[in-house]
């Protein structure tokens, strides 16, 4: 018997797979920098059974203390306040370098077992939320290969800061091109650069410049920091004599518990003095200055900024290098404006010209909140300028989403660990009463506005219209204090009524 056997369907050839599901978490961290990790602690530590991924876009932890290179990096804050209060800092130096501040990151990732958590060459590019299933789908890149792939989270926490890690800011200098050496941003330092007998010209008057300043001026021929506003600068002592002594006789934990409090008290007598007495101040670190400068040296013309102390944020100088190294004629300080680039150097306004082999434009950074990510809710692209920020940390309008970003007058990390307790108690208080959506909602929606970092630098002037606003009352107005954030962010209830809480199902709002 002949049986015929028939060919396959269409349908059965072009058999259609299902896609794998999406990885679900409860909490979606971005960066594995300062912030990052220690939120990852908090997390472990507060919600040892919620899962939580740390999705870091670089190929190592620890953020802008990796990414940056360019010699004499550190902290311009003390470590006993920039250091996480679950983890004391027991080196002897507490205005670090880079290396042992990466180093102490990285303990505290392993202390904490955190390098599971860690998901590197993973770039957050875009994430959409639906209210009808209280959660965010994200997309997910690999800078390396371009591959993109989704997940899933209840929430997500933004500890990535608040510049670009890909590029630094250079304003535009006529002429640029004549220039026949090196034109180098620290963001991009080149691990080859050898300025050994070189003149190098640094562009620039903020904490990079005068990191970089004193840093190379032993090697260089000479190093000369150009200027268009002078900046405050103050010396500080490169080890916390107190705060070691602290550590002999009462233990690191305890030490380092004294030394956090002193030292935090001290930052804010310093910034409250200045606002309250800001002639006072101005002449006290003039006379610091010229006691540290050579004499008849034109303090006034280089170290006498147009704006009040703490305007804008003070450089620190550990052990008062910048001016040790002025003093020794390896350095010097130019004011004036860039004309133009030439062949040999830089022509300024003054018509005088500053010859260099190297020049190092330390002109600041790109400020890009939350990592440039667009951000989507129920549908429709959110427009950061139009919302506001809730105690600092979460957005009007944009459900389950937190960030961190610390303060401007302080150590960075004493209000991301504040924020990070505060963001753990949101979810305890969630999980008990069974909620599954957070959203931050204005009552007076006429409140008055003003801009979320109201701070002088140039790189946040620069970028003040792509930020959220702040309002004029708690819990809108961002607070520059540690003291009253205690209060606010570790002390007092979560529950608020300018906070609307609901469920997925039903999705209506309930008061607590």
């Amino acid at each position: 018997m002949l049986v015929r056997t028939s060919s396959p369907s269409a349908r059965e050839q072009h058999v259609t797979h299902p896609e794998p599901p999406v990885e679900h978490l409860d909490v979606l961290v971005v960066g594995a920098g300062i912030s990052g990790i220690g939120a990852g602690r908090y997390l472990k530590t507060s919600h040892p059974a919620k899962t939580f991924a740390i999705l870091e876009a670089r190929g190592a932890s620890g953020g802008t203390w990796d990414l940056f290179r360019y010699p004499g990096i550190r902290s311009d804050s003390d470590l006993h306040t920039f250091g996480y209060e679950f983890k004391p800092w027991r080196d002897e130096e507490s205005i670090a370098s880079a290396p042992r501040i990466l180093n102490y990151l990285r303990e505290a990732i392993a202390e904490n077992d955190l390098e599971p958590h860690i998901r590197f060459h993973h770039e957050l590019a875009g994430a959409e939320w639906s209210t009808e299933q209280a959660r965010w789908l994200v997309d997910v890149k690999n800078p390396q290969t371009g591959e993109h792939h989704q997940l899933s989270a209840n929430w997500i926490f933004s500890a990535g800061g608040y510049y670009r890690y890909d590029e630094g800011y250079t304003p535009h200098f006529e002429g640029r091109e004549r220039f026949t050496g090196p034109i180098i941003h620290p963001q991009h330092w080149p691990e080859d650069l050898d300025h050994t007998g070189k003149r190098v010209l640094v562009i620039g008057s903020g904490a990079t410049a005068v990191t970089l300043v004193p840093a190379m001026a032993d090697e260089a021929a000479h190093v000369t920091m150009l200027q268009r506003t002078p900046t405050y600068i103050m010396p500080v002592p490169k080890k916390d004599a107190l705060a070691n002594l602290a550590g002999r006789l009462f233990g690191p934990d305890r030490g380092y518990a004294i030394a956090r409090r002193k030292n935090i008290l001290q930052q804010r007598f310093i910034w409250s003095f200045c606002q309250r007495f800001p002639k006072a101040a101005r002449k006290l670190i003039r006379f610091i200055n010229a006691k540290a400068l050579p004499a008849g040296y034109p303090v006034d013309t280089h170290f006498n900024p147009p704006y009040d102390p703490w305007d804008q944020r003070l450089c620190a100088v550990p052990d008062g290098d910048l001016f040790k190294a002025i003093r020794r004629g390896h350095a010097s300080v130019v004011t004036d404006h860039v004309e133009t680039f030439t062949e040999r150097g830089v022509r300024l306004r003054s018509g005088e010209e500053l010859e260099a082999d190297v020049i190092i434009t330390a002109t600041g950074l790109y400020v890009q909140p939350f990592g440039g990510v667009p951000l989507v809710v129920d549908g429709e692209r959110v427009n950061l300028p139009d919302t506001v920020a809730y105690k600092g940390m979460m957005l009007s309008g944009v459900p389950n989403f937190a960030f961190a970003i610390g303060y401007t007058n302080s150590s960075w990390t004493l209000k991301i660990g504040l924020l990070c307790e505060h963001f753990c108690r949101l979810l305890s208080h969630m999980d008990h009463y069974g909620l599954d959506i957070c959203r931050p909602e204005p009552s007076d929606p006429a409140m008055p506005k003003r801009p979320f970092l109201d701070f002088g630098a140039g790189y946040i002037q620069r970028a003040v219209d792509q930020l959220p606003k702040q309002g004029d009352r708690m819990p809108w107005l961002t607070s520059l204090s540690y003291h009253s954030d205690v209060t606010l962010l570790r002390s007092e209830s979560v529950a608020d009524p300018e906070l609307r809480f609901s469920r997925a199902a039903a999705r209506s709002v309930v008061a607590r």
